[in-house]
C-alpha cells in the first residue's frame, strides 16, 4: 500500500490545475522571442504536437517541455514519483513518444524544431543566446 500526500478528490483537483498551455515557462519564452523581433502563433492545432510556439515565416516550431512531464535527464525530470510509479513510467515514456514523433513528422514536412526545457530557464543568458541563432537562420523562400 502506497501512502499518498493528498486524498484522492485533493489529488484529482490538484492534477486538474495543470495547465498544458500558458505556463510560466511558455511565457517566459514567449516574452523572449518578441523580445529579439519573432512574431508568432500560438498553440497551432494543425500542425503535429500543436507547437507551443509557431513562427509561420520562419517554418520554426518551439516546443516548451515541463522537465517532469516530458522526460528530461535533467534532475528534476529525472525524479518519478514513489506512489503509483508504474503509471507515471508509462505516461512519461507516452509523452516523449508522442513528441519525438511530432518533431519527426513536423521535421518532414520541412519545419525547424526546437524544445526549450524548463530547467534551460534558470540560464537566461545562454537561452538567449540559443534562441538568437533561431534568428540567424534566413527563413526559407
Amino acid at each position: 500500500m502506497t501512502t499518498d500526500v493528498y486524498p484522492p478528490a485533493k489529488r484529482a483537483a490538484v492534477m486538474r490545475a495543470v495547465k498544458s498551455a500558458g505556463t510560466s515557462p511558455e511565457l517566459a519564452v514567449r516574452r523572449l522571442v518578441w523580445r529579439l523581433g519573432g512574431r508568432y502563433r500560438l498553440n497551432r492545432a494543425d500542425l503535429p504536437g500543436k507547437p507551443d510556439i509557431v513562427l509561420p515565416g520562419r517554418r520554426l516550431a518551439i516546443f516548451v517541455h515541463g522537465c517532469f512531464w516530458h522526460g528530461h535527464g535533467c534532475a528534476r525530470g529525472a525524479r518519478i514519483p514513489k506512489a503509483n510509479r508504474d503509471y507515471w513510467l508509462a505516461k512519461i515514456a507516452g509523452n516523449r513518444g508522442r513528441d519525438a514523433g511530432a518533431r519527426e513528422v513536423l521535421q518532414a514536412r520541412g519545419w525547424r524544431v526546437e524544445t526549450v526545457w524548463e530547467c534551460e530557464l534558470r540560464d537566461l543568458t545562454a537561452l538567449t543566446s540559443r534562441a538568437q541563432a533561431w534568428f540567424a537562420i534566413a527563413p526559407p523562400r
